[in-house]
Formats: structure tokens, C-alpha cells, sequence
């Protein structure tokens, strides 16, 4: 069975497809919609994350809901680190508090792979939780998409 979901661009990525690939997932999660997520992934995606690990969109739509209804507030930027034929590695860091109103900003590392149409096949991510004060909060903007002017991870020192 061929896939023919398209999730434009394609591999192999340049430095600039990649990183527009980078943009396009982290304004996804940003949106915090576990269906539309989803949608980037193959049906049959491998994922690892932290110590998880999932298979496929039902998995992926199950484990993100859970994660944003106890990520409050949750705020991401994601920064391309390398790239290379129709695999692309990347640094992140999100904020959000928990129920008892304790703040994190959790860093992390994720290598993706893709399909032919675009589509991620395996997600890889390695992630740490840093308790922070609120004070100490660097992601500043409306809950969704982040602003072209706002800085970037390299930008913020992070």
C-alpha cells in the first residue's frame, strides 16, 4: 500500500527545507491539537520519547493528549542542528507548569526520519526537566504559534 498523504518538502532536505520543516513541527505542537499533530506522522510512526515508546497516529493522538492536559501553558521553540538527506536532528526547549503551578523548562534532542512524501517516520527525543521560577520564564508570548520577532533558543542563550 502506498502512502499518498504529502507533507511537503520533501527529503532530501537543504538548509532551508529543513529548517522549514523544523518551523512547521514546532508550530504544530504549538497548537496543541494531538489530531492535526498527528497528521505529520506516518500511520505506522516509531517514536521514542523519554521512555516511551509508541507506534503509530493512535499512540502518537493518545500520548500527546495526555502530555497537554498536564502541560499548562505550554510554549516550544525548536532550532534545526543538522540535517542530511531525509534525516534532520534538532535541539528544543518548552515551558509550562504542572497542576501545583510549578514551573519547568524541559530541553531535549530529536533525531526524525521521513518518508518519501514528507511524512516522519521515527522521532527519537531525549528530554530533561528544569524546575524554574516563574520569574525565570523566557517564552513570553500568546498560547500558539510563536512569533516571527521572538528569539530563537541560540538567540535566548538557551
Amino acid at each position: 500500500m502506498i502512502n499518498q498523504e504529502l507533507r511537503p518538502p520533501f527529503p532530501p532536505f537543504t538548509a532551508e527545507t529543513a529548517a522549514q520543516k523544523v518551523r512547521a513541527a514546532e508550530d504544530g505542537w504549538n497548537n496543541k491539537d494531538p489530531q492535526r499533530v498527528a497528521l505529520a506522522y506516518t500511520v505506522d510512526s516509531q517514536w521514542r520519547n523519554r521512555a516511551e515508546f509508541l507506534t503509530g497516529r493512535e499512540q502518537i493522538i493518545t500520548f500527546l493528549s495526555k502530555k497537554w492536559a498536564k502541560e499548562h501553558k505550554y510554549r516550544l521553540i525548536k532550532e534545526l542542528w543538522a540535517y542530511e538527506g531525509n534525516r534532520i536532528a534538532v535541539r528544543f526547549a518548552y515551558e509550562w507548569h504542572n497542576d501545583s503551578d510549578a514551573w519547568f523548562r524541559s530541553y531535549g534532542n530529536e533525531n526524525w526520519e521521513f518518508d518519501q512524501n514528507g511524512l516522519m517516520q521515527r522521532r527519537y527525543a531525549s528530554i530533561n526537566d528544569l524546575p524554574i521560577e516563574e520569574t525565570e520564564r523566557k517564552f513570553h508570548w500568546p498560547l500558539g504559534r510563536r512569533p516571527d520577532d521572538h528569539p530563537g533558543l541560540s538567540d535566548l542563550g538557551l
